[in-house]
């Protein structure tokens, strides 16, 4: 093991002995983030800032501008306080989960543990954090999928920034929290990590060195003088249609000779990364309060409610929901909480009495128009009159549009109002599910449902566009491989012609549009 590997781990050991102080719950809200913690107003003032200066600096230096998105696509984060907590939430007794990210249009959240930075190095939650983020970055600035290794190289070479205290970042130091997996990982080859239909082949039940791996490669294309301008290159043939082993040949050369130069460069002592100036990392205000007696007390409630819960679940949540809002029945963040812990739980009624009582104390909480349309929508299925009940249903949602005109979920229930009654939606309709999907492109889900929307109309080249990122997601599962299957069947229909659901892949039938519950799961960095 190479010196440089050892002080790595080292450094990686002592920063996991932060312990975080707790205070009162404050949200922090930026143009790309809003933050819950039960921290001090400093700290989650100073994260909040951390994170606008990470987007900045990954727009500096991609290139890539991305649109300031409306307040509901903001990624919403959640400080949760202990490894334990995070594996509570997501679900898993995995000891290695620190954090977890679910990407939703219209409600994108992320679990962390703690907000704190440790001389400027954030911990190892937080890392995964920004993993996940440069993944919703990159997603939002292109519709092109990267290969595997890129897209995790790419991702993992972000989030290993640290944030210096006269307001510089340096980004694309060395991955210290990959130390220990390149250092005692079972290895992956270069051929392997190009060609992941080879890796999965050979991959074996044991922790490997793909993330560390990738992000080597990723870092030594980005900084070696030699191979300069080689990843845009590779990426450009990649996204011009070739397979990334044929990219890789093309414009890497001999792959034998470049796995021995990352061999070489993995052990030498020192690094380049990017020291990026205060002044080139501009970013809006960033407001904070201090919640109210009631929201803090209603905070653990409300985690587990977005994070999504299952009918069991539900049944305990909401009876902690009815408990402190029967403390604070003028508060109408507790409200808006209480609403949709009723919506989980199946009481329609008290949702909508819920979302009703929260409005009229404060009209602008939009989740409290999100939890009445979702009652209404499902009372909806059941009612005699469709028509009637449905457009009943779309009001709370007309209103949340007149609130905030780019929110996603008001334009997807509009395409959903016409085919849950068996309408065949007019173009306005189909419109308006193609810009929600524009709004979101993180959201897979809804992009399958844009896809086969697309397909259906005879629109075989967009739909086969609109599906290719969610076919190359590495963490795609089931459902990638379903995209994949379609973009296969599309390529033997005619354009113009509608392609029917009959020939849909059978895992993709009948898909329906993702609500706010239990159904996505989240996305976890191993």
């Amino acid at each position: 093991m190479g010196v440089a590997v050892k002080y790595l781990i080292v450094f990686l050991v002592v920063i996991g002995l932060a312990s975080p102080a707790h205070a009162k719950w404050h949200e922090a809200q930026s143009d790309h983030f809003v933050i819950y913690a039960d921290d001090s107003e400093k700290d989650v003032r100073r994260f909040a800032e951390m994170l606008e200066q990470y987007h900045a600096s990954m727009e500096f230096i991609t290139g890539r501008k991305v649109e300031k998105p409306s307040p509901s696509n903001r990624v919403v984060i959640f400080a949760v306080g202990s490894q334990r907590d995070i594996r509570k939430l997501a679900g898993t007794k995995s000891k290695y989960i620190a954090g977890f990210y679910v990407p939703r249009a219209g409600g994108s959240k992320a679990f962390v543990q703690d907000v704190r930075l440790t001389n400027g190095y954030p911990d190892f939650s937080t890392v995964v954090l920004l993993h996940e983020y440069a993944h919703h970055f990159l997603i939002s600035t292109s519709r092109f999928a990267m290969p595997r290794w890129m897209s995790e190289g790419a991702a993992e070479f972000f989030a290993a920034s640290s944030f210096n205290k006269d307001g510089s970042v340096q980004v694309g130091r060395p991955a210290l929290h990959r130390a220990n997996e390149l250092a005692f990982a079972d290895d992956v080859s270069i051929y392997e990590l190009l060609d992941s239909e080879l890796y999965e082949k050979n991959k074996g039940n044991k922790y490997d060195a793909f993330y560390g791996r990738s992000w080597l490669l990723y870092h030594f294309l980005t900084f070696d003088d030699a191979r300069k301008g080689q990843l845009s290159a590779y990426w450009q043939q990649v996204a011009s249609g070739s397979s990334s082993m044929d990219a890789a040949e093309a414009v890497f050369g001999d792959l034998d000779e470049l796995e021995k130069e990352l061999t070489r460069y993995l052990k030498q002592r020192r690094m380049f990364n990017y020291r990026l100036k205060p002044e080139w990392l501009k970013f809006g205000e960033v407001s904070v309060r201090k919640l109210s007696e009631g929201e803090a007390k209603m905070m653990p409630i409300r985690m587990r409610s977005q994070r999504g819960v299952n009918q069991e679940q539900a049944a305990e949540v909401v009876v902690d929901a009815r408990e402190v809002a029967e403390k604070y029945p003028g508060d109408a963040g507790v409200l808006t909480a209480l609403a949709e812990a009723e919506y989980d739980s199946g009481n329609d009624a008290a949702a909508i009495a819920a979302a009703d009582a929260a409005i009229a104390i404060d009209p602008t909480k939009g989740n409290a128009y999100v939890q009445k349309g979702y009652a209404l929508f499902r009372m909806a299925e059941d009612a005699d009159d469709l028509e009637a009940a449905y457009k009943e249903a779309m009001k709370p949602f007309s209103a949340l549009n007149k609130i905030e005109n780019n929110h996603p979920l008001p334009l997807i229930y509009y395409y959903r109002s016409y085919v849950q009654r068996g309408e065949a939606p007019p173009e306005q309709a189909k419109l308006a599910l193609e810009k929600a999907a524009m709004l979101a492109p993180f959201d897979h889900s809804l992009w399958m449902n844009v896809g086969l929307m697309q397909a259906s109309e005879g629109k075989i080249a967009i739909a086969q566009q609109s599906l290719a990122p969610l076919a190359g997601n590495p963490h795609g599962g089931p459902q990638a491989a379903a995209a994949k299957k379609l973009i296969e069947l599309l390529g033997q229909a005619e354009e113009g012609t509608p392609f029917g659901s009959d020939s849909a892949p059978e895992t993709i039938k009948n898909d329906p549009l993702t609500d706010d519950d239990e159904t996505v799961e989240p996305t976890e960095m191993g």
